[in-house]
């Protein structure tokens, strides 16, 4: 009986030291001069979106807004304390002018210890996303003469033709009497798959006439975030990042990147044996190899694809020595494909949305399709001409704004920083800690956009983006460490909105949600019930 008491007593202290070792991590910011939204224990703030009780996009915005007077505040994600930018002059100076203090994203976010050098095998791991330090800044500036505005020109017509072949298909689906009602985000998927196929694989499929094409469902099981599975891998490798690199584990299944991995291989062999040229991501890479892939020092870096391109910054356009291994490269094309086939569906599905319950916007958009298509006298669209339709750019802008695809950016702390707003706020953010950009919350406040839960173009026309805040409107991030694709991204959504709407109005049926409600998930803006529009034919 003692002995049993001794054992009871003994777990009860254990169990007591756990609990306060586990209290301790929520005192982090009692010694900052900030304001700390209160967290749960073991969930911090976590635990409404863990537990589907809140969707990612409102579950940020709420974090945004507990303190509205703030220009920075505090949260824990589980039991890591987070620092999230609420005012925009704060957000430039860390995300531009302080740069070098935040560099990388976080380690942990992207299952990778702080000390680990990502690299190995994994695909994801030597993706552009996940390199840091100095290894990030050498393939920056590889990879950024393949998005220039020049490279986009000759991709142009790659990009058409997959708009094309979508609208081509939709045309005989009428013309057989087929009631055209579809949901976005699957059909768009389908396109960005196509594009991401022919820019960055090298190769054609049709992902509406083959639905279940190899390329398309390997895809889908790649990005499908939602099983039970895939939550866990997500949570183990975020708390013992370490221990599963040493297991093995990535983000992504080893057969699928296998697939990606043989299909790059076999495509650069077969064009060297050959001699084919093909201007997309393949050949890049095959320029990069020899060295070859270059800034053109006449060609100016400006915003010649619309309001919401970023701009290369120095880091891109420094010169290195650095050799890179063929995993290395091939990684940079499986992260196109990455990015490729969810971000410009997910800006697509929404802003299809949007047009379809604002048909005065959709009708002056497609006003300015017909100008543009009588101006070019039976020639085909070329990059310059669609970049000359203002209404297109303005009506884009805004559903970047209202619907950005990247709910929340974040950025890893390397080395101590001193946080000084010049009004009396001062303290240390010490190595290692992380920093949340808030994006869709930055979007949907007042202070930076008026009315912001209505959708206008309005806001982005040659008078009114002037008064725009150009460090509170972050579509593809900020700093040096921006999205690198977004002339690519952009022209993908013009290409297909242009072809779309010359030939389709787009009309709401019994299942398009007014307003729309978001699904409850852990990674992405998302519909409930997706979001389901008719392309009706115009008359010709």
């Amino acid at each position: 009986m003692e002995v049993d008491l001794l054992t009871a007593g003994a777990i009860g202290a254990i169990i007591l030291l756990i609990f306060h070792y586990m209290s301790k991590k929520y005192e982090y910011f009692l010694s900052k001069p900030i304001s700390c939204v209160k967290p749960t224990f073991l969930l911090g703030s976590t635990g409404p979106i863990m537990f589907r009780r809140r969707d990612i996009s409102s579950h940020v915005r709420m974090l945004y807004n507990v303190f509205p007077d703030s220009k920075i505040v505090g949260f824990y994600d589980f039991m890591k304390p987070i620092f999230m930018l609420r005012d925009a002059d704060v957000i430039k100076k860390i995300g531009v002018k302080d740069f070098d203090f935040f560099m990388d994203h976080t380690p942990t976010l992207i299952g990778t210890s702080s000390d680990d050098d990502v690299g190995g095998e994994s695909l994801f791991g030597n993706s552009l996303f996940a390199l840091r330090g100095q290894k990030w800044r050498d393939m920056r500036s590889t990879l950024s003469p393949a998005f220039t505005g020049s490279k986009m020109r000759h991709m142009f017509e790659l990009v058409a033709d997959c708009a094309k072949s979508m609208v081509d298909f939709y045309n005989s689906e009428a013309k057989s009497g087929k009631f055209l009602e579809y949901e976005m985000k699957d059909t768009f998927s389908r396109f960005g798959n196509d594009v991401i196929a022919t820019v960055a694989f090298g190769i054609e499929v049709n992902s509406l006439k083959d639905r279940e094409n190899e390329f398309f469902s390997k895809g889908k099981q790649m990005l499908n975030f939602q099983t039970l599975m895939v939550l866990v891998k997500f949570l183990l490798m975020r708390s013992m990042p370490r221990l599963m690199q040493k297991l093995g584990y990535d983000f992504l299944d080893s057969n699928l990147s296998d697939y990606f991995r043989k299909m790059i291989v076999d495509n650069m062999k077969q064009r060297e044996i050959h001699g084919i040229v093909r201007n997309d991501m393949i050949h890049m890479l095959m320029e990069v190899r020899k060295g070859a892939l270059k800034h053109l020092k006449e060609e100016q870096d400006h915003k010649d694809a619309g309001f919401a391109t970023v701009e290369e910054s120095n880091v891109g356009k420094t010169s290195h020595t650095r050799v890179w291994t063929e995993n290395e490269l091939i990684a940079q094309c499986f992260l196109f494909f990455l990015a490729g086939f969810d971000t410009v569906s997910t800006a697509m599905t929404f802003l299809t949305y949007e047009l379809t319950i604002n048909p005065d916007v959709q009708n002056r958009l497609y006003e300015e399709i017909v100008q543009t298509n009588n101006s070019l006298n039976n020639t085909p669209l070329s990059y310059e001409m669609l970049q000359k339709m203002e209404y297109m750019d303005m009506v884009v802008s805004e559903g970047l704004r209202k619907w950005p695809p990247a709910v929340v950016s974040d950025r890893y702390c390397t080395k101590d920083y001193v946080y000084d707003d010049g009004a009396g706020t001062r303290f240390v953010i010490e190595k290692h800690q992380t920093i949340w950009i808030p994006t869709i919350a930055i979007h949907h406040n007042p202070k930076y956009y008026p009315n912001p839960e209505i959708f206008d173009p309005e806001r982005f026309n040659e008078v009114n983006r002037s008064n725009i805040n150009t460090a509170a409107y972050l579509p593809f991030g900020v700093g040096p460490r921006n999205c690198i694709g977004s002339r690519l991204a952009l022209m993908e959504v013009k290409l297909i909105l242009y072809y779309l709407l010359k030939d389709f109005s787009l009309e709401p049926t019994e299942k398009t949600q007014v307003p729309l409600k978001m699904l409850k998930n852990l990674f992405a803006l998302q519909a409930e019930n997706g979001v389901w529009v008719e392309f009706k034919p115009r008359s010709s």
